[in-house]
């Protein structure tokens, strides 16, 4: 089972000790029914010692079994939560081509629903090991009172335990069928919470996409779980018909064939009734364990990254002096018969403290070289260079460290922090709040901005903010100026951009924005994935290059 497989690999000591404590918790409790039937039954030593020797076998029974499931549920609870986290950081560490192929949904799907399985399959997790224990331990007890009455034991319960081994299957089966079902509803989710405002605005559309999509799914998994269920509570009523049936058995062939007597029948009866409550519970317990170990079985199939701890940056990074791509190139999979989009071979040089603009149409390949140009996307082919260095495999998270950027699908933080994270001066980012005429609408507090909810084009200048803030020596603006009213987008490439210049900041724009192509040191054009520079030497060639572009 995965879910013990993983804990006994990660506490293997502390699994250890929750194990021999349940053991004792089931050696005591058929202590207190061996105890019951030889000392309480017995009218001639029921005197005052002996209720003593009970009630202190009582507590002992309560200590320990109450010692031995919370142990195992700080254990199992810890366990999770250190997969949280491992999760997190591997996430975190997972190259973004890769979380991309994954898809927001599946990992918003593994993340809440897998995590929540495997705490709930932790909650039951004692129950299942109580009932085991315990159940290996009464018919080790059973096997010592009479081994005929023992044998008719044994084959009724094998009988019921293959029986329910075919049941776990089918549980299983549909279990896995249930947990599918759960990526596509978060997909679902994610469509109708990312798209309310369109189909706020056309019902009938709303209406055709619950009936074609959610619907189908919702009830797909509806059927899935009824049946994991059925199966689940046919299971538990087996083992309560049988376990009463050899009841009856035990006392036919005890008293009916005379294999036993009367008492030691009793004591049967009483251990196996004693038994059916942490069977009962422990098999009711199995639809849990078998969803947390597909949940656990779910997570490692995402494939993130191995290496669970952050990107440590112990040595103050320089900003480069030359950066290069040669022949660089990178290839999208084919969804179909069409031949896949490529973007490259790329040649393309930037030095410190250039601006570049970047342009092209829609499709052109533009956000992909972004993305390759700041190693969010490894190249297929092809190097890029640094400071006359090859960047080697294994360099890619301190290559990164080289970019701050801005893209157009950005997320907004609360947090301000340089580049390793700490704290900025509080003059500085009012400074530069004031600059981006933000001074007035957020304020700010130990390094958290107050408020996050602003018009795109506000929510870009604090994205700028940030960006600035970490202090690297590159910055990439993906469309960052088509949010902007006319007078700031004025200000941004006339005293901005400048103005992060003369502070040494490479700056490299993704722009339509023509009337400013004089902004910058040098034009590229991205066309059909190839990159190509443009000649902007004369200011009036900038609207024919933009046509050109359109065209």
């Amino acid at each position: 089972m995965n879910l013990l497989r993983q804990l006994a690999n990660n506490q293997l000591k502390a699994l250890s000790l929750v194990v021999l404590l349940s053991i004792a918790s089931a050696l005591l409790t058929l202590g207190v029914i061996a105890f019951i039937q030889h000392k309480l039954l017995n009218t001639n030593n029921l005197t005052s010692t002996v209720m003593w020797q009970f009630l202190l076998l009582l507590v002992a029974l309560l200590t320990i079994a109450t010692w031995a499931q919370v142990a195992l549920h700080k254990l199992g609870h810890q366990f999770v939560y250190l997969k949280r986290c491992q999760l997190i950081k591997q996430l975190i560490n997972t190259d973004i081509e890769q979380v991309d192929n994954i898809g927001s949904a599946r990992l918003l799907a593994s993340l809440s629903t897998d995590i929540r399985n495997v705490t709930v399959g932790f909650v039951h997790l004692p129950q299942l090991i109580y009932g085991i224990v315990l159940s290996i331990a009464a018919m080790t007890y059973l096997a010592f009172l009479s081994f005929p009455l023992f044998a008719i034991s044994l084959i009724i319960l094998s009988l019921t335990g293959l029986i329910g081994f075919g049941l776990v299957g089918k549980i299983t089966f549909h279990i896995r069928q249930v947990r599918e079902y759960d990526d596509r509803l978060y997909k679902d989710y994610q469509a109708i919470i990312d798209g309310r405002k369109e189909l706020a605005l056309n019902p009938s559309k709303a209406k055709r996409y619950f009936e074609e999509e959610f619907d189908p799914n919702a009830q797909h998994y509806r059927n899935q779980i009824t049946q994991a269920d059925t199966y689940n509570g046919f299971a538990a009523n087996m083992a309560n018909t049988l376990i009463l049936a050899l009841v009856g058995m035990n006392y036919f062939a005890a008293l009916g064939l005379h294999w036993a007597s009367l008492e030691v029948a009793s004591a049967f009866a009483l251990v196996i009734l004693f038994m059916r409550a942490p069977l009962m519970t422990a098999i009711a317990s199995l639809p849990t364990l078998v969803t947390a170990n597909i949940s656990i079985k779910k997570l490692e199939s995402l494939s993130l990254n191995k290496n669970a701890e952050f990107i440590s940056q112990q040595t103050k990074h320089h900003p480069f002096k030359t950066l290069s791509l040669k022949q660089v190139t990178y290839q999208y999979k084919a969804h179909s018969a069409d031949k896949p989009f490529q973007v490259g071979p790329i040649d393309f040089s930037v030095q410190q403290g250039e601006i570049l603009f970047i342009v092209g149409g829609n499709g052109s390949g533009k956000s992909t070289f972004a993305r390759l140009l700041t190693g969010l996307y490894r190249p297929h082919s092809g190097e890029i260079i640094l400071n006359s260095e090859t960047v080697k495999a294994e360099q890619w998270p301190i290559y990164r460290l080289q970019f701050s950027a801005v893209f157009s699908d950005y997320y907004l933080f609360h947090q301000i922090a340089d580049s390793y994270g700490n704290n900025i001066d509080d003059d500085i980012i009012d400074e530069w709040l004031t600059y981006l005429e933000m001074i007035h609408k957020v304020s700010h507090q130990n390094g958290h901005l107050s408020d996050t909810r602003y018009s795109q084009g506000q929510r870009k200048r604090l994205a700028l903010l940030m960006a600035v803030m970490e202090q690297r020596g590159c910055i990439l603006l993906d469309e960052w100026a088509a949010d902007q009213d006319p007078r700031f987008r004025k200000f941004f490439y006339r005293k901005l951009l400048p103005r992060l210049k003369e502070r040494g900041v490479t700056l490299i724009a993704i722009t339509h924005d023509d009337k400013y192509f004089d902004t910058a040191d040098r034009v590229f054009k991205m066309d059909m994935g190839k990159l190509n520079e443009l000649n902007i030497s004369e200011p009036q060639q900038n609207h024919s290059i933009f046509s050109h572009i359109i065209s």
